[in-house]
């Protein structure tokens, strides 16, 4: 108990390096109280059992020196022993109960309150546009969802309640030793501020230290997880020596920070123990002086010199609880600053019932288009395009000529800049967005697959799908030859991202999953160019049968594998430069396409 004075002394060096309050930031924090609102009953409930606990708690150090005066024939009260024990066994037994209906009605508001935070922040998330993650890190979104929620969590389910029970164990702390002994109460609080403002002086000098060190360990952390992520790269170039030289002068350094911190706090404990029990000592002095000369009885000093210690431990709560507190009001500005965001899909829209079916056709009109965050690049350039239904278009091009983000336009992933895009007549926008891409599906280059199992992966493409549904989607796009194979079947287990699978078997799960969809519209991405030639065989057969009687739209750089493509459009520079089928481009001399065939066959040829 007479160390915690010494942990308020801590307080300024804390309090130095704690983040700071806006008012911008404390009204977004009450804006998130909204998720508190629908538990109230059970915070005020909460706060009712936190501030009759706390009051409680400060008859403990009254009683305990008025049980040593009646020890010693002195008492005021007229009150046993034994009495004083029963009462202490009794405050203890309602404390008990307290802390425990407090533990669950804190409980209740921060679990279903902050599920409620998270759940919003994810629908947020999840339904805002293309162009937003291309903008932000996912490690960032991700610590928005897990770090910063937590940190709101423990903000309501602990930090906040135990700032207000410090607060109140501090005002009733200053009352009661006003009352018991203005005298000592007066030199003790002449002595604290001497103290804290001396110790402020080192806390900054510490901090300082405290920032190089954290710089220090972070660039430890990135050598650890560059060397790591590139682990292929240290290995074929055997640059292991190279990192390990790295990875020891960067914590050399760092030790050498930490020796220089560690010093500086051993300086500063010096300071503040020295002073600190000067201080204590000096109390105790004059208070034993008193109680000499029959102006104190002992029990009371007792009671001062513990109520204090409590003192000093609610000033130190209160500045570790502020800086946390501050970090939580910056955590809930982060996550309100995205709840504020408008979203691409609303709610309605998630809930709505569609039976949109498009036939399929595709006009561009003279469309135009850059990307929201390279606006000084046009990436396409008055494209004109007019695709029937069940056509068959294939996009050719160098990489970079927009064959991608004509994809990409159909899809909605973006607007473009000028003209218009019709599909079956109407302007693509006048669609609601989620009936819309319903009617869409892709297979692209590098399929990605969660880490569930195949059955999961493929009735991706319609959760709702019957198991008669699931088997026919995977016989049309040959997949059951390599399920079948498996001692598990549909239940086998991809592994993340479908590391457990060939890149032909994440192809064909890719097709089986589109077919499930059963889409107007069919864009496939270079979906067989990583493929080796029998892979490519199946796959496309596969492709074949999806295909059928769907406006598919065909980018490739295989150019074996649009043969049969109703037309071909190839792409320079976000222009058409040629259009037509496979043999009316092969047979114009000095043609783009006829030369991207020569070079790929002489490329083949080796």
């Amino acid at each position: 108990m007479v160390l915690k004075p010494f942990l308020c002394l801590l307080v300024p060096f804390r309090m130095a390096d704690r983040p700071k309050i806006s008012k911008a930031g404390v009204l977004k924090a009450y804006r998130i109280l909204r998720f508190i609102k629908p538990y109230r009953g059970a915070f005020i409930m909460g706060m009712i059992c936190l501030i009759i606990s706390s009051s409680m708690f400060m008859i403990f150090p009254a009683a305990a020196g008025e049980m040593a005066n009646t020890a010693i024939g002195k008492g005021k009260w007229n009150i046993s022993v034994t009495q004083f024990g029963l009462l202490f066994l009794v405050i203890l037994i309602i404390q008990g109960l307290l802390s425990y209906f407090r533990t669950l009605f804190f409980a209740r508001v921060s679990e279903y309150g902050i599920a409620d935070v998270r759940k919003a922040l994810y629908q947020k998330l999840i339904t805002q546009d293309l162009s937003y993650f291309e903008s932000q890190r996912v490690g960032e979104l991700t610590s928005r969802l897990t770090a910063d929620v937590e940190q709101l969590q423990s903000a309501f389910s602990i930090t906040l309640a135990e700032f207000i029970r410090q607060i109140v164990v501090l005002v009733l702390g200053l009352v009661i030793i006003a009352w018991l002994a203005p005298h000592l109460s007066l030199i003790m609080l002449l002595t604290f501020p001497v103290i804290v403002i001396s110790s402020m002086f080192f806390g900054r000098y510490i901090r300082k230290l405290s920032r190089k060190r954290q710089d220090a360990l972070a660039n430890t952390n990135i050598i650890v997880e560059e060397s790591f992520q590139a682990f292929p790269i240290v290995k074929a170039f055997t640059n292991e020596k190279f990192e390990i030289a790295r990875f020891v002068q960067s914590i050399t350094s760092m030790v050498s920070i930490s020796m220089n911190y560690a010093k500086m706090r051993g300086l500063f404990f010096i300071f503040i123990i020295t002073v600190l029990f000067g201080g204590l000592f000096f109390i105790l002095w004059r208070g034993a002086l008193m109680v000499q000369a029959g102006e104190m009885q002992a029990g009371d000093l007792f009671s001062f010199i513990i109520y204090t210690g409590i003192i000093g431990g609610a000033i130190a709560g209160i500045g570790n609880l502020y800086s946390t507190l501050a970090g939580s009001i910056g955590a809930t500005e982060r996550i309100q600053d995205i709840l504020d965001r408008g979203e691409e899909i609303s709610d309605t829209q998630l809930h709505a019932e569609s039976n949109l079916k498009l036939n399929g056709e595709i006009v561009f009109d003279q469309v135009s288009f850059s990307y929201p965050s390279r606006t000084d690049v046009t990436v396409l350039k008055n494209i004109y395009l007019n695709v029937k239904k069940g056509e068959r278009i294939a996009l050719v091009g160098q990489s970079g000529a927009g064959k991608s983000t004509i994809a990409q336009l159909v899809m909605r992933f973006y607007h473009p800049l000028s003209g218009s895009i019709l599909i079956d007549g109407r302007d693509i926008d006048s669609y609601d967005l989620l009936s819309f891409r319903k009617n869409l599906a892709i297979v692209p280059q590098d399929v990605l697959l969660f880490g569930g199992t195949i059955r999961e992966n493929i009735l991706y493409g319609k959760p709702g799908a019957t198991e008669s549904e699931l088997n026919a989607a995977a016989e049309q796009s040959n997949c059951m030859e390599f399920i079948s194979g498996f001692p598990d079947g549909f239940d086998t287990v991809v592994g993340e991202r479908g590391i457990k699978l060939s890149g032909g078997q994440k192809q064909r799960i890719a097709i089986a999953r589109s077919i499930l969809r059963d889409p107007s519209i069919l864009i496939l991405d270079e979906a067989t160019s990583s493929l080796d030639s029998e892979s490519e065989k199946i796959v496309q057969d596969a492709l074949d049968k999806l295909m059928k009687n769907r406006t598919s739209i065909i980018i490739a750089h295989r150019l074996s594998t649009i043969r049969d493509a109703d037309r071909i459009y190839v792409l320079k520079d976000g222009q058409i430069a040629e259009s037509g089928t496979h043999a009316d481009l092969i047979a114009r001399e000095g043609g783009i396409y006829k030369s991207l065939v020569s070079l790929q066959m002489e490329k083949e040829s080796f």
